[in-house]
């Protein structure tokens, strides 16, 4: 026996769940494919620019977060709390939260009449579609569940807050363009960002997950691939050096794919994110997120610089702009570029791209119907945990990590 539990994956919920069944006087090895823990949280130092693969941000509000991570530790910087929307001429109006910057609200009444944000129908469904979000989690949890476009339509929420400033901002959050996620999980999202403003560590994202490995106190092997899974009661997994390694439990907390085919079990499909990082020029300093209000390929883009100082080398411009990647490939360079021109209202021929991440797996879907929390044992002694049991989102990682811990100890009990 090489371990009371094996877990595959060392990613947020491989992580927590090592630590969780440490706790518990458990013996645990958990075994990455990859070099570095994290997952699908990863930070590329090129040049002494920090770019995380993914436009990735920590929300501080979760409750698993203020349990599991020293948020203190990761000195997380925080956006600008509101968006820039940016119309086709290239003019951009700011929609900021004045109990944050109360400096703004002059420009955000004008913006909010000036793009056509208060027009009573739409705030009316806004208002209905938003109510849930600020009251129980467990009412919202068993509430009827439909389409997010779908829900929208039938609350009457339509014209420019939907399509200028909801649906933009969302798109890139979801990695949905379409609108064909569960509303009662946009809900769960909204509320995260309405108790508080997510940031990112001055480090990058990958501090969290180097976090979250330093404290586990477990025996971790990287760069050892899993190949297979043996279930049964006295389960083993064998690595791609040969090696068999036996369990009284296997966890399997890799992203929902490889979990489908390492366990023949079905799991949700994932969708996709490019992410193009940029060094940059002739940009003044701007904290906020950028979205477009007349469609296109970026659905946001942001000055990461300005936002954490630690991403960039002294004296220099670091700025991030994401699109939806589907299987048609990442979007072209020059349609960025172009729109990119737009949503700065400069040139950006000069910024050079020091990387881009296509990241075909950033996120579960989660269609509507989907429980937000779902089983975790798909075998003997073989428990899943990952953000496709619980919610595409740091919180659901976590969550998952410590059920995942929980149903272990009672099988090997």
């Amino acid at each position: 026996m090489d371990a009371d539990v094996i877990v595959v994956g060392a990613g947020i919920a491989g992580l927590r769940c090592a630590a969780a069944l440490r706790l518990r006087g458990l013996t645990v090895r958990v075994l990455e494919a990859d070099a570095v823990p994290g997952g699908r949280i990863r930070t590329d130092v090129i040049d002494g620019f920090r770019c995380d693969r993914g436009f990735q941000l920590l929300n501080p509000s979760y409750p698993a977060v203020k349990r599991h991570v020293d948020v203190d530790a990761l000195d997380l910087r925080v956006a600008g709390r509101g968006v820039r929307i940016v119309d086709d001429s290239g003019d951009a109006r700011t929609i900021a939260d004045p109990t944050r910057h109360p400096r703004l609200l002059p420009e955000t009444v004008r913006s909010a009449f000036g793009v056509g944000l208060l027009r009573p129908c739409a705030v009316a469904g806004a208002v209905r579609w938003a109510l849930p979000a600020v009251g129980p989690v467990r009412r919202l949890a068993t509430a009827p569940d439909a389409a997010l476009a779908d829900d929208w339509d039938r609350l009457g929420l339509r014209g420019p807050l939907r399509d200028s400033l909801l649906a933009p901002f969302l798109s890139g959050v979801l990695a949905d363009g379409i609108g064909d996620t569960s509303d009662r999980y946009v809900r769960l999202v909204l509320r995260s960002f309405l108790l508080a403003t997510p940031g990112v560590p001055n480090a990058g994202m990958q501090a969290f997950p180097e976090q979250l490995a330093r404290t586990a106190g477990v025996d971790i092997a990287y760069s050892t691939r899993v190949e297979e899974i043996t279930d049964g009661a006295d389960p083993s997994v064998r690595t791609a050096d040969g090696a068999v390694l036996r369990s009284r439990a296997v966890v399997v907390a890799t992203d929902s794919v490889d979990a489908a085919t390492l366990t023949a079990s079905a799991t949700s499909p994932m969708r996709g994110l490019s992410t193009w990082w940029f060094e940059a020029d002739g940009l003044a300093s701007d904290t906020f997120l950028r979205v477009s209000g007349v469609g296109g390929v970026v659905v946001n883009t942001a000055e990461m610089s300005s936002i954490a100082a630690g991403y960039a080398p002294p004296g220099k411009t670091l700025v991030q702009a994401t699109t939806l990647l589907d299987d048609t490939g990442p979007a072209p360079e020059t349609q960025v570029r172009a729109e990119l021109d737009r949503l700065w209202g400069t040139t950006t021929a000069s910024w050079r791209v020091i990387t881009r991440h296509d990241i075909r797996r950033a996120l579960p879907r989660q269609e509507p119907g989907t429980p937000l929390r779902r089983p975790l044992q798909v075998g003997e002694r073989l428990v899943f945990a990952g953000d496709h049991r619980d919610t595409p989102s740091i919180q659901g990682a976590l969550v998952s990590g410590g059920r995942a811990a929980a149903r272990v100890a009672r099988l090997i009990a």
